[in-house]
């Protein structure tokens, strides 16, 4: 039995199904999210499908997450999307269900659920919800609010069709979701826009970014830095790909302070794998965007270094 029918048969068995997706989120962790739950709601109208998580006002055009009591997941269905992790599911109720599916596209070393369909060569999480519609599509009905979801997930984990991970088969599920009612240029627009203080801080990013001979590249985003910008830790996802807009930038680390003082890690690469070296360093994620964390500001030169040194020898 295909996975994708493996998945929709859970679906059928619950009342309630609930559906959480990892910490500061992006358009691929919502879309997939919301996306999903508008699919089900559309082809099963009996049954109650809740999206978990932090509400945040940038995502709202994407959908609101619900407020879900304690007792609501004791007969539910959970399905955990587009998270590699469990320490970065946003609410950590989602063990407390009585069946758990993990839909993913990072690379599956956190092996958790009693169903896994991680497929990490997929663009997006949100394609690999089409192509679970797509499956089933003599079961289900993807409506097009659902579409424009999907689409919106797509369009920001491939960097608007720019990032390695765009392969025909991500076009040509674009292209389907496109033929429903929505605007495409809505949401490439939505996406792809800024405000004020983010664009100060863009400039910020460009004026102050470190570029090493190597091509590695690197910017410290501290309290102080960031607090005339008032911006949140969330906002500071949307320039995260400015650096690899430069000729010379081949691979590169943003460090944003937490409340603790540590440093998360926002790092990038157009072609030497940086995954391994997250990994290193307390995180993750894909070959060439991944994420890790150092605990103070002292040990930035360390991961410099050590990201200097990866870019070097694979130049």
């Amino acid at each position: 039995m295909a996975i994708q029918e493996q998945i929709l048969n859970e679906i059928k068995k619950f009342k309630i199904i609930i559906i959480h997706r990892h910490k500061r989120p992006d358009p691929d962790a919502i879309g997939s999210q919301m996306g999903l739950a508008q699919l089900i709601k559309a082809s099963f109208p009996d049954k109650q499908v809740l999206c978990a998580g932090k509400q945040y006002e940038s995502f709202e055009w994407l959908g609101k997450t619900d407020e879900i009591a304690d007792e609501q997941y004791q007969d539910a269905l959970v399905i955990v999307v587009d998270t590699a992790n469990q320490p970065r599911v946003d609410d950590d109720r989602y063990t407390k269900g009585k069946a758990l599916i993990k839909i993913d596209h990072h690379p599956n070393d956190d092996q958790f659920g009693d169903i896994m369909w991680v497929e990490p060569d997929a663009s997006s999480t949100s394609e690999l919800i089409y192509d679970f519609y797509d499956s089933n599509k003599d079961q289900l009905t993807l409506p097009s609010e659902g579409a424009r979801l999907l689409y919106a997930g797509i369009v920001g984990d491939t960097g608007r069709f720019m990032y390695p991970s765009t392969s025909s088969h991500t076009l040509e599920v674009a292209a389907k979701l496109a033929t429903y009612d929505f605007s495409t240029s809505d949401v490439n627009q939505i996406e792809d826009e800024i405000d004020i203080p983010l664009a100060r801080l863009s400039a910020y990013v460009y004026e102050n970014l470190t570029i090493l001979d190597s091509g590695a590249a690197y910017l410290v985003l501290s309290d102080k830095v960031l607090e005339p910008f008032k911006l949140g830790d969330e906002s500071t996802s949307a320039v995260v790909p400015l650096p690899g807009k430069i000729k010379q930038v081949v691979s590169w680390a943003i460090f944003v302070e937490q409340k603790d003082h540590s440093f998360r890690i926002r790092l990038r690469s157009k072609g030497p794998e940086i995954n391994e070296l997250a990994k290193t360093y307390g995180g993750g994620g894909h070959p060439l965007a991944s994420g890790a964390v150092v605990d103070s500001e002292e040990h930035i030169q360390d991961f410099v270094k050590d990201l200097n040194d990866l870019v070097a020898k694979n130049k």
